[in-house]
């Protein structure tokens, strides 16, 4: 499930840059996958660091090698499913102007969708743990690469290269993903694989041209 695959020397932080980004790929990844698996499943109150020990087969003090709390794990956690939006906008950032990244916008978001649903565990993670997701407001790291992305969202949606019918449509298309897959409550009625579909159907038809008069 991890999407991360750091590999070097381990470290205590992963609240900083740095070497607890590089900790060995297998027992980093391990600790992620059972931490998701527990604070989906349990919620992050009620998981501890021990319980995470337990299942990787390790002492609480052989975890606190890689990560120096259970807060930096959920940290670590949150920002994979920070990485899925920013790589749809570096892809788009690649493309040499306005017009081509216009252009590409739907087949991205649909890009994105699938990805999305292949990590669904990750967006459960967070529809079932908002309070404690509130709590990681304070990392310096977490601003920096918010930041980063509404930077670039910014500066997509801000081009005057495209026209603004069209960027508006891509803004309301975010925000369909978002609510519809993304957002606890608005319509978790609808099965997984139904809403996935719907929400396609509904992002295409923002780009559909209206059949001419």
């Amino acid at each position: 499930m991890a999407i991360t695959s750091d590999t070097g020397t381990p470290a205590t932080s992963a609240h900083e840059p740095g070497p607890a980004s590089h900790a060995p790929a297998s027992t980093r990844e391990r600790i992620l996958d059972i931490a998701l698996e527990l604070f989906t499943e349990r919620g992050y109150d009620k998981t501890s660091v021990r319980d995470i020990a337990e299942l990787l087969g390790t002492t609480k003090a052989a975890l606190y090698y890689y990560f120096k709390s259970k807060a930096d794990i959920l940290l670590e956690l949150h920002l994979q499913l920070h990485e899925l939006g920013a790589r749809l906008l570096d892809e788009l950032e690649a493309l040499p102007d306005g017009p081509a990244r216009a252009a590409a916008w739907p087949a991205l978001l649909d890009e994105f969708i699938t990805t999305v649903d292949e990590h669904r565990e990750l967006v459960q993670l967070h529809q079932r743990n908002r309070t404690a997701f509130e709590g990681l407001d304070d990392s310096e790291r977490h601003h920096a690469l918010n930041d980063e992305i509404e930077r670039k969202a910014r500066q997509l949606l801000g081009s005057r290269d495209i026209p603004a019918s069209v960027r508006v449509r891509m803004a309301c298309s975010v925000g369909a993903v978002m609510s519809g897959l993304l957002t606890d409550g608005f319509v978790d009625d609808v099965p997984h694989g139904q809403r996935i579909k719907l929400v396609r159907d509904a992002v295409a038809a923002m780009f559909r041209e209206p059949p001419a008069a």
